[in-house]
């Protein structure tokens, strides 16, 4: 943290649901003012639905870490967050929200569901001091997935976060905090394309 002033540190399992109990008694002790909490746990890996067997393990840690372990740290702090003058919760979804990536089928499912229920929870908050954000990224430059980062065809990271930033400092923060990038996605159905939007992302 010495790179870091101010800032603090904290090892999680956010597939062990203890684990999450214990981290959100212990971080709302340690900031007794938290008032924004990003649900940004994500993993990304590739399943084969034409093996025999098929491995269902791909799914099972998708689903814990991407989509449970989210709502269930939710479900912890906001009870603290609801307390505060003004509080936010951010949740992090994908372009593969909207338009699946077949090859990462569960990944993609997952995402939709946080998209999905990020709706919900953002209805059931209105009346509370929590706003509720989601941000769904486009293929950006990370180590999400092997390669990803040097993929020409991603979003540098820097471009990508400085776009969400801008977003975010707006006036009146949006409930879909969404980059100009993922709007190929995002509006596909919409604009009656998204069948060519998903033989583009499918294409190999």
């Amino acid at each position: 943290m010495a790179a870091n002033p101010g800032m603090a540190g904290y090892a999680l399992d956010v597939t062990d649901p203890a684990a999450l109990t214990a981290f959100a008694a212990i971080v709302t002790t340690d900031h007794p003012a938290l008032d924004t909490v990003i649900l940004n746990a994500g993993i990304m890996e590739a399943e084969d639905y034409t093996a025999d067997p098929i491995s269902l393990d791909v799914a099972a840690r998708t689903i814990a870490t991407n989509l449970t372990a989210p709502i269930t740290l939710a479900a912890l702090l906001l009870p603290h967050l609801i307390g505060q003058p003004q509080a936010a919760v951010v949740t992090v979804s994908s372009g593969l929200a909207f338009v699946p990536r077949a090859s990462h089928a569960v990944y993609s499912a997952s995402k939709a569901a946080i998209h999905s229920w990020t709706q919900s929870l953002r209805h059931q908050l209105r009346a509370t001091s929590v706003a509720v954000h989601e941000i769904a990224p486009p293929l950006v430059a990370t180590d999400l997935t092997p390669g990803q980062s040097q993929n020409p065809a991603a979003l540098p990271l820097a471009d990508f976060t400085a776009e969400v930033v801008q977003i975010m400092s707006e006036d009146v923060v949006p409930g879909e905090i969404m980059v100009q990038r993922v709007g190929f996605q995002r509006r596909a159905e919409a604009e009656g394309r998204y069948d060519a939007t998903f033989a583009a992302i499918n294409a190999h």
